[in-house]
């Protein structure tokens, strides 16, 4: 049996996943806090509000929960779009290309006004699709840097396995998994907090953590395999 090291890409790495997640946590609360109370990740919170003012016919609020559902369907197109063409490129990681897509779009959205609330959300909802899309395992299991749910679905089903069997490798991802919620909640805490004195530039903190997620993928991540004789 022969030990051996290799090289993988940062992308997946614990590091990035959690700048990346403190990132969706402030643009959720940005949207939120700042933007008319429209969720940017967490698409089933604006579906059930977009179906109750169908219901109740208030046609305007409806079409302002709309906006970011579509926004979010295309956002996950096109960052399908953006792996098929540059999946072999070894110049750039796709995934880098995602993210300098989402840097120039939220440092747009910190420009515009409260009277563009409907442009800004559908914007900031396009980046977490893409974000959640291209980025979808850390240390090779899956997780969401935007949202909780499967997050928490995941960490608690690692929790239950165990106890059961006392695998140290399900602790870990357990563990991995409830930090990664946690870091959300930061991220979260962050935007709900900035949000007061910086306005509709608080998205740009968001950048930053993006500019630092796209410099660490320029990194490759050293990674142990065994190689059976």
């Amino acid at each position: 049996m022969i030990w051996k090291r290799i090289e993988g890409q940062m992308s997946e790495a614990m590091s990035t996943g959690v700048i990346l997640t403190l990132s969706g946590g402030l643009q959720d609360a940005y949207t939120y806090f700042y933007r008319g109370k429209v969720y940017a990740n967490a698409q089933t919170g604006n579906i059930i509000i977009f179906a109750h003012s169908i219901m109740n016919r208030s046609w305007q609020t409806a079409f302002r929960y709309l906006m970011p559902i579509l926004a979010f369907a295309a956002g996950i197109y096109v960052s399908e779009i953006i792996r098929g063409r540059y999946k072999d490129n070894e110049r750039i990681h796709w995934r880098q290309i995602v993210v300098v897509m989402e840097m120039v779009l939220l440092f747009a959205v910190g420009f515009l006004p409260r009277s563009f609330d409907l442009a800004a959300n559908a914007m900031v909802s396009f980046v977490c699709a893409m974000q959640v899309e291209a980025f979808r395992k850390m240390k090779g299991s899956a997780f969401a840097s935007t949202m909780c749910i499967g997050n928490l679905r995941s960490a608690t089903e690692m929790l239950y396995r165990y106890r059961q069997t006392r695998d140290r490798e399900s602790l870990e991802k357990c563990l991995r998994y409830y930090g990664v919620i946690l870091f959300f909640a930061v991220g979260a805490a962050a935007g709900s907090f900035l949000v007061p004195l910086f306005a509709e530039k608080t998205i740009w903190f968001s950048c930053m953590f993006l500019a630092l997620a796209f410099g660490i993928m320029f990194v490759k991540e050293n990674q142990e395999a065994v190689e059976k004789d």
